[in-house]
């Protein structure tokens, strides 16, 4: 085993499942997004109504760039923004009926993802592999 290697494939499989994820999407009649608008939507089909900076947190970008994301999002008719009412330099962000459907497919397809990547793994080898995971990534915080 080249456990230098570790890395190099994590990217391919990242890399493997966006296009795995885009080419089901596209046969759906959705656009081809960047995964980053995929994040912000499935960020708030958790929470509905987000305020930027919040979400900017979440998917782990700064502010201009996750105000940029929105916009697209926001022309495309998947989410809206409004004013903060406790906050008016804060923008409220949240789902239009297109975003949900969206999701709702996203779901669907997020399901036939986890079958395929898991495909002839235990229940025991799934877990063990996400508790790995988490402590590659608390190694970095």
């Amino acid at each position: 085993m080249n456990v230098n290697s570790s890395i190099s494939l994590l990217s391919n499989i990242h890399t493997i499942t966006a296009d795995f994820l885009t080419a089901r999407l596209k046969q759906n009649g959705f656009p081809d997004f960047a995964s980053s608008h995929g994040n912000i939507l499935f960020q708030l089909s958790v929470n509905d109504r987000q305020p930027m900076g919040d979400l900017a947190e979440k998917i782990n970008r700064d502010k201009s760039t996750t105000t940029v994301l929105v916009r697209k999002l926001e022309r495309e008719g998947y989410v809206k923004g409004e004013a903060d009412p406790t906050d008016r330099r804060s923008r409220i962000i949240y789902l239009t009926e297109k975003g949900k459907q969206f999701n709702s497919l996203a779901q669907e397809l997020s399901r036939d993802l986890l079958s395929t990547f898991f495909n002839g793994f235990s229940e025991d080898e799934k877990n063990n592999f996400y508790q790995m995971l988490l402590r590659i990534k608390k190694n970095f915080n």
